[in-house]
């Protein structure tokens, strides 16, 4: 029989916090912010959201940044068991949305085996948000019918060896990278050698929605100097076809304001 005080009293809400701009967050996500008992987010929440959390609920930074662990994963799943035996509404906040490579899964599956109620509260991802405010839809029928969505950032010891760009490549109009910009230079060189030219536009989104994005255009042959020249890095967004033409039209639209 479970130990009484080892029970489980409270349910988690993996909630999906958007890309960064306040108002693209979710009215149930918003709802369960004002109501959380405890708030456990991560790095790219912006601030505009946290503020939005009630003010006597208890928060936690989990965040993950390059080179920087606040917690490791196994700790937050431990985390959010413990605050679930204490408290009703537990809030795991992650940007973007929790099943678009935040780990929502992971999170989602260790959760149900410790038996524990979870729900999963959808969020924009940023690899749609952020380029729509770069004036780059990521489909147009006059140049591209197919997107593919994948990660820049491997982990070792994962289920598969590695992402197959050569496939990738001859896949999809439109590849829209997450986490790429640290490998930029082994993705340019791998689209390029399964065959995509070496003047396929790229553009590359920073801090996407929020007052501080900033674009980067260059071609797939240029963008690793241009990064190097421009300082770039993450947190960034790569989009990668001909859609990011449709920048130098659409994007001054969202300059002027």
């Amino acid at each position: 029989m479970q130990n009484p005080d080892r029970a489980i009293i409270g349910k988690v809400y993996l909630v999906g916090a958007g890309p960064g701009d306040p108002g693209l967050l979710t009215i149930k996500g918003k709802i369960l912010l004002e109501s959380a008992d405890v708030v456990i987010y991560d790095a790219l929440v912006s601030s505009e959201i946290l503020a939005t959390i009630s003010p006597t609920a208890e928060q936690i930074d989990a965040g993950k940044r390059m080179g920087r662990h606040s917690l490791l994963q196994n700790e937050t799943t431990e985390l959010l068991i413990a605050k679930a035996r204490k408290h009703a509404i537990v809030v795991r906040l992650k940007g973007g949305d929790p099943f678009i490579f935040g780990r929502g899964g992971e999170e989602m599956e260790d959760l149900i085996a410790a038996g524990v109620p979870v729900e999963v509260v959808p969020g924009v991802t940023s690899g749609i948000a952020a380029p729509a405010y770069a004036g780059i839809p990521l489909t147009h029928r006059n140049y591209s019918s197919s997107v593919i969505f994948v990660t820049g950032h491997e982990m070792a010891g994962k289920y598969r060896p590695g992402v197959n760009w050569s496939a990738i490549a001859q896949s999809a109009e439109t590849i829209v990278v997450y986490m790429g910009v640290h490998n930029l230079d082994r993705i340019a060189h791998e689209l390029t050698t399964a065959g995509l030219a070496g003047d396929t536009p790229i553009a590359l989104v920073r801090w996407g929605t929020t007052p501080k994005q900033q674009e980067l255009i260059a071609t797939l042959e240029t963008i690793v100097d241009q990064v190097e020249i421009h300082q770039f890095s993450a947190p960034s967004i790569a989009v990668i076809g001909n859609v990011v033409k449709l920048h130098n039209t659409l994007g001054s639209l969202y300059a002027a304001k």
